[in-house]
């Protein structure tokens, strides 16, 4: 009796064995993107293997798995992922993984909260009116003149040059966000812009839509993400201007 419990015993711990032998870990092929855009330099560790890797510049990574294994993407400007490999993962020429950003929004730049001196207090303007700059107001006074004024201006193209210097103010106050946002170490150190190209590079950055739309929502992690793939293009272009 105590001879086939025992025998009984090693068919089991035989075939556990042989089954987790026959399972061995696959090489898959997966693709890291946010909003469409690929991601570089995402850590992808296999927790369960001890195993791990980094995506490329287009996003790709290659890592041996097995079903059943938990997978956790993680990057300092996005919000981590974990992820448990199925079957079908393993039979998949492709693994599609979307992450999101963490978002941080920026304080707005306060020259002095103590201040409470302004046009609405004094009661010169009504609270909660519109402001205009400089520019808008050229523009608001060109194009609501009517009659031979309105005219005149449409035939001499003052109005369109004013509204090119809405333009130009506009740029300008993104350039001020970049400057407040990004010091000039980050830019020679972290994204190998060469000081003498520091400036040339943030009008490079303010004419890309993304970059305007990050610095306005003051989403600093997005800026960040968004500047690091322009700083890329911006240094080939130097490299062939060279």
């Amino acid at each position: 009796m105590k001879t086939n419990s025992t025998f009984v015993l090693f068919l089991i711990l035989f075939s556990q064995f042989v089954l987790g032998q026959s399972v061995e870990p696959k090489k898959i092929h997966g693709k890291i993107s946010f909003d469409s855009v690929s991601v570089e330099g995402v850590n992808i560790s296999n927790i369960t293997a001890a195993n791990s890797t980094t995506s490329d510049e287009s996003g790709d990574f290659f890592l041996f798995v097995k079903e059943g294994d938990v997978l956790v993407f993680s990057a300092i400007n996005l919000v981590t992922l974990r992820k448990r490999v199925e079957k079908n993962d393993l039979t998949s020429s492709l693994m599609q993984i979307k992450m999101t950003t963490k978002s941080i929004d920026l304080q707005e730049v306060v020259i002095d909260e103590r201040s409470q001196i302004s046009a609405e207090n004094l009661g010169i303007i009504p609270f909660g009116q519109k402001k205009y700059t400089p520019a808008e107001r050229k523009l608001y006074t060109a194009t609501s003149g009517g009659g031979i004024d309105g005219l005149l201006n449409s035939i001499s193209g003052r109005k369109t040059m004013i509204k090119k210097e809405v333009a130009i103010e506009y740029k300008e106050q993104m350039l001020v966000r970049l400057d407040y946002l990004f010091k000039p170490d980050y830019y020679t150190e972290t994204l190998n812009i060469p000081e003498e190209y520091i400036r040339g590079f943030q009008y490079y950055c303010v004419e890309d839509d993304d970059l305007v739309a990050s610095l306005k929502s003051r989403n600093k992690t997005l800026s960040q993400f968004l500047i690091i793939s322009l700083a890329k293009k911006y240094n080939k272009i130097i490299a062939n201007e060279n």
